[in-house]
């Protein structure tokens, strides 16, 4: 049991900038479900949290899978009754895959499975994962979707097809809910996370794993009188 903790599910939660938002919230006295596809590295992640201090427990989940989230509702519903957060920060960058080496991915060139592939992990996972806890999802509760620049209609550019249309349809997903779950005071809102140094953003980016994973954090525990269905940078509302 979570002894009267806020409870918060962080999807991704194995590495990057699930694990550093897994570790921020469960220092703010969250207790967290960390969720990964590969239980073991869920797993290892927990142990490691907690190894902190931190009140972490572990689940399988696969985004993708409606059998692993109908799991994690059961698991929740069993263990908690409810939760009060919940981060969709798990996805995927594949369009390189489809380009030649040394160049960048074009919708010209990235194949609509790609795009396919990319769209289940990235904006229908999400989707799904929303709309299947929100029932257990307390009253006054957040969700974060973890979105990218890349996926602003007022800064789109070339290049990343996949990548770009998955999260400006994350965007969208984030409105809708917004809107549709605001009779429960939820706060829904998106989330830049910037150019973080992660496996996907690489040994290059400008910005820490620390640095990325502070404005989900905050968005994750919005107070009462906070913001709904806004993209948010460095915890200022940035274009869609």
């Amino acid at each position: 049991m979570s002894d009267g903790r806020s409870v918060a599910v962080v999807t991704g939660a194995n590495r990057g900038l699930g694990l550093e938002t897994a570790r921020q919230l469960a220092r703010a006295g969250y207790t967290v479900v960390a969720t990964a596809r590969d239980v073991d590295k869920a797993k290892a992640a927990a142990d490691g949290l907690r190894a902190g201090g931190g009140d972490v427990v572990h689940r399988r989940l696969d985004v993708t899978r409606q059998a692993d989230i109908d799991a994690l509702l059961t698991f929740i519903r069993a263990t908690y009754g409810g939760f009060d957060a919940l981060v969709n920060n798990a996805g995927v960058a594949m369009d390189d895959r489809d380009a030649a080496p040394g160049t960048t991915p074009s919708v010209f060139d990235v194949s609509l499975d790609t795009i396919r592939n990319t769209f289940e992990t990235n904006t229908l996972g999400p989707l799904q994962l929303s709309r299947t806890l929100a029932p257990l999802l307390r009253d006054g509760g957040r969700i974060v979707n973890v979105s990218s620049g890349m996926g602003q209609l007022s800064e789109m550019n070339g290049g990343w097809p996949a990548y770009r249309l998955s999260k400006t349809a994350l965007n969208a997903v984030t409105r809708i809910l917004a809107t549709e779950l605001a009779a429960r005071n939820i706060k829904v809102n998106s989330v830049c996370p910037g150019w973080v140094r992660t496996d996907m953003g690489g040994a290059n980016a400008e910005r820490s794993v620390e640095e990325g994973a502070e404005t989900i954090a905050w968005l994750a525990q919005l107070p009462a009188d906070g913001p709904s269905g806004e993209f948010f940078r460095n915890k200022q509302s940035i274009p869609w």
